[in-house]
């Protein structure tokens, strides 16, 4: 009997005791491949010793200090480790404890920001279809996860949302990718205008599209695209990296693949990789100095913001991406793993779509690839996926609702940064495994 109140109460788990590499080990001692880092948290693998000893030295030390009465060794180290690695123009770091933190963090930012420079009826914020920005209602209501939002969506403030820059299923035939992307792209200067310029105070957007839509890059062009027009209605463009960014794609931060600078970028997940819980919210020196040259004061807070042992883990798990060229082979092992799984998946009859950046890969399965037509959500074929993977010894991330809220299932792969190429074999076998049992009598 447990006291602990889970996520899915009918459900029966089994109990991790360790981690070892890639591996989590449950009370049974069944070894399971962690494909998906959890959520796409566990960049470095299980029980690395580096990252570990940088938390026991920081835990000898010093483990909390108030950020309202003390900054700390580690929450300065960090930030200095981050902005240098930031995009041009990015400047501060606003620690927090986890994504939906740093996504609630930044729409505040953005509305105060307003405030300062006396710009008071900005106060609307514009987001995309089939996007997931987090849990709390700030951030809930950002999203366009519909399922997700149901229940509370009363309690929610007003949000917009544009469509997603999702090629597989919404390019038109006459189309080509970049004329897509301007199009999509193009939904939100209408947007913008039918609200009035004057009241928009940010688009957010995940610069790789995470769990709800299942690892969708934008088309060529599409950011910047996104970009210009913000510029030209002084809207703020939040980039949420929280499960894209820290490496996940190939580059620290997902945005240098776009070759645009946002005005706030949100982090999480991959900067703690499981050792601490972690987030922040970087914002640029246009949107700091507001603040400085304002109130000086940014009304939001937490408790356990800027924690000393949170911050040391972070900045341990930024060094090893850096410092152990773990970003070169995310790009290295993404593609093999891409192309192993396009080869081994790629006229499969009910997988739609392989796609993804670096190891942050997504597959959409279908009834029929001719006519891209989703299979019933009634069978939940994305749960069957789940537990067929773990069944064979896989940690995945299935989602179903992938195409409106309801309609659609895909798999979501994250694997740790550290991946050799029997991983990747393994990978391949295990997901063949999982969709055997879980597909092929759905047919």
């Amino acid at each position: 009997m447990s006291n602990v109140f889970p996520r899915h109460t009918k459900s029966s788990l089994p109990t991790a005791v360790s981690g070892e590499g890639c591996y989590l080990i449950d009370s049974q001692g069944k070894r399971y491949f962690d494909g998906s880092g959890g959520a796409a948290v566990s960049c470095l693998g299980h029980s690395d010793a580096e990252i570990i000893e940088a938390i026991k030295q920081q835990a000898s030390k010093l483990s909390f200090a108030h950020t309202g009465f003390f900054t700390s060794e580690p929450a300065e180290e960090l930030a200095e480790l981050l902005i240098a690695n930031a995009p041009d123009g990015i400047d501060r770091v606003f620690f927090n404890n986890g994504g939906s933190e740093a996504v609630e963090s930044a729409i505040k930012l953005a509305r105060q920001y307003y405030l300062e420079i006396g710009q008071e009826e900005r106060c609307h914020l514009i987001a995309r279809k089939q996007s997931f920005h987090g849990n709390t209602l700030g951030a809930l209501a950002a999203g366009g996860n519909e399922w997700r939002r149901k229940p509370f969506a009363p309690l929610m403030i007003n949000t917009s949302h544009i469509s997603p820059c999702y090629t597989y299923r919404d390019r038109c035939d006459d189309e080509n990718e970049f004329e897509y992307g301007q199009r999509v792209a193009n939904e939100l200067e209408a947007q913008i205008l039918e609200i009035g310029p004057q009241k928009v105070m940010g688009f957010i957007a995940e610069t790789v599209s995470g769990a709800t839509l299942g690892a969708v890059p934008a088309v060529k062009g599409y950011f910047k695209r996104i970009r210009e027009i913000c510029d030209t209605y002084g809207v703020l463009l939040i980039l949420d990296e929280v499960m894209c960014g820290m490496g996940r794609t190939g580059t620290l931060f997902a945005s240098e693949q776009e070759e645009i600078v946002p005005d706030i970028i949100t982090i999480a997940k991959g900067l703690g990789a499981g050792y601490a819980p972690i987030g922040a919210m970087l914002c640029s020196s246009k949107i700091y100095n507001a603040f400085e040259q304002g109130s000086g004061f940014f009304q939001h807070s937490h408790t356990y913001m800027g924690h000393s042992l949170a911050c040391a883990t972070g900045k341990a798990v930024v060094s090893a991406i850096l410092n152990r060229g773990l970003l070169n082979n995310v790009v290295e092992k993404g593609e093999q793993l891409k192309s192993a799984l396009v080869s081994h998946f790629g006229q499969h009859p009910n997988i739609g779509d392989i796609r993804g950046r670096g190891l942050f890969i997504g597959l959409e399965f279908v009834q029929d690839r001719d006519s891209k037509q989703p299979f019933s959500s009634s069978i939940g074929l994305n749960k069957k996926l789940k537990q067929a993977a773990m069944d064979a010894g896989l940690i995945c991330y299935p989602m179903g609702g992938t195409i409106d809220g309801v309609n659609g299932d895909h798999i979501l792969l994250a694997p740790p940064f550290i991946i050799d190429d029997n991983h990747i074999d393994e990978i391949v076998e295990k997901l063949d495994i999982a969709i055997g049992h879980s597909i092929q009598s759905k047919v």
